[in-house]
């Protein structure tokens, strides 16, 4: 006996920022779109992520522009304008940690990169700063560098997938794969639940690195995925000033990237990145907790920390797969060669992910998807919600 069918336009595998995002822009734009989550919302990635939503600058430290840096270069205006409750996607409820991110060299490689930031095509991106516009950080007599502030900003994490889940909460419910099951069906795919079929004119995945276990389940291995690791070390200390910068190193990218978050009990926490995440990936966290003191005490020596804990967090970036394994220039959106109704879907950065949506909603169109159904989504109330992720500051330290 055929169980009952619950219809709607589309299905969302993955509840990340890819996912949340791309529900919100798709249900705004009139379509029945449903998300389903196995475990709670934004976990790994997208809860892990220091929230940086830059225009690309980081990637031109070298001196140059690159493809990457000029695919995002919008980035931060349309984040700002969902800010503002003017984009396709409204965001107003969502905490800004920092509306300016900076960038801070030393006497070492300032020569270096002086006269490209003074460049035409920065201007308005990248704005070299007095001594007495430094952040507090940077305001003492042993700092011998330069400061530049950024169009970046760095959103709450947490608050930012609050926000995208409640506008939609309806639409958002939990799903265990050992009770359900995504099968395929003459080259369609259709979620199987106890006494219910859910099928779609399109199934979207946007889990992160389980999107190839979800492609794995539909029996296709297309599109190809890759993961690019990082190690981040995390030390909660009690020096109370805020800093978001990138410090430039030899490399194209940053030497060391800080961010600042707070507890639960509201004490503060750097988030460390840039080449120190990246290139010690396959360090022990005793190892890299070594570098990130080093780094710390060469480049900010006049801080005074006080108590300090330390530890370390792994992470994957889950793309597309590129030659060498490179970073992708851009968002993508998939298909897969045997599933004519499933799209994958990967940011690639969070920045990007205003991007992605719409590149997805751009694939519907063209591909004549235009919403249809009308679904009783009191027919899946039973599979409850799922709740947003912890922060990893909230975690590790206890």
């Amino acid at each position: 006996m055929t169980a009952p069918q619950l219809q709607t336009d589309i299905a969302i595998i993955g509840g990340g920022i890819a996912g949340l995002w791309t529900l919100n822009q798709l249900r705004n734009a009139g379509y029945s779109a449903i998300l389903f989550e196995q475990e709670a919302l934004g976990s790994y990635q997208t809860i892990g992520s220091q929230g940086m939503i830059h225009g690309g600058i980081k990637y031109a430290l070298g001196g140059a522009l690159s493809g990457g840096s000029e695919a995002i270069s919008t980035m931060p205006d349309v984040w700002r304008e969902a800010l503002a409750g003017k984009g396709k996607v409204d965001i107003q409820n969502a905490n800004v940690l920092s509306k300016d991110f900076y960038l801070w060299s030393n006497s070492n490689v300032q020569s270096r990169v002086a006269s490209f930031f003074a460049s035409k095509m920065l201007r308005g991106r990248v704005d070299k700063l007095r001594d007495s516009d430094y952040p507090v950080p940077f305001q003492n007599p042993q700092f011998r560098g330069q400061v530049y502030r950024l169009v970046d900003l760095v959103m709450d994490m947490p608050s930012l997938v609050q926000t995208l889940a409640e506008q939609h909460r309806e639409a958002i419910f939990n799903i265990d794969w050992q009770v359900a099951k995504l099968v395929r069906e003459d080259c369609r795919a259709k979620i199987t639940l106890p006494g219910l079929e859910v099928t779609a004119q399109r199934v979207i995945l946007t889990a992160g690195t389980g999107n190839e276990a979800l492609l794995s389940k539909l029996g296709s291995d297309k599109p190809a995925m890759q993961r690019r690791p990082l190690q981040q070390v995390l030390v909660k200390h009690q020096y109370r000033e805020s800093l978001y910068a990138h410090c430039m190193g030899g490399n194209a990218s940053p030497r060391l990237t800080i961010s600042t978050h707070r507890t639960l009990e509201d004490e503060p926490v750097w988030y460390l990145g840039g080449d120190l995440a990246t290139e010690g990936t396959d360090d022990s966290p005793e190892a890299l907790i070594a570098k990130a003191r080093r780094e710390l005490g060469e480049l900010l020596p006049w801080i005074d920390f006080g108590d300090c804990q330390w530890c370390t967090i792994k992470l994957d970036r889950a793309e597309p797969k590129q030659a060498r394994l490179l970073r992708p220039d851009q968002s993508f959106v998939g298909k897969s060669d045997s599933l004519e109704n499933v799209l994958t879907a990967w940011p690639t950065k969070l920045t990007l992910s205003p991007h992605l949506a719409d590149e997805i909603e751009r694939t519907l169109i063209k591909e004549r998807i235009l919403p249809k159904f009308t679904p009783d989504l009191s027919e899946l109330e039973s599979l409850g919600k799922p709740q947003v992720a912890p922060t990893c500051w909230d975690t590790l330290f206890k």
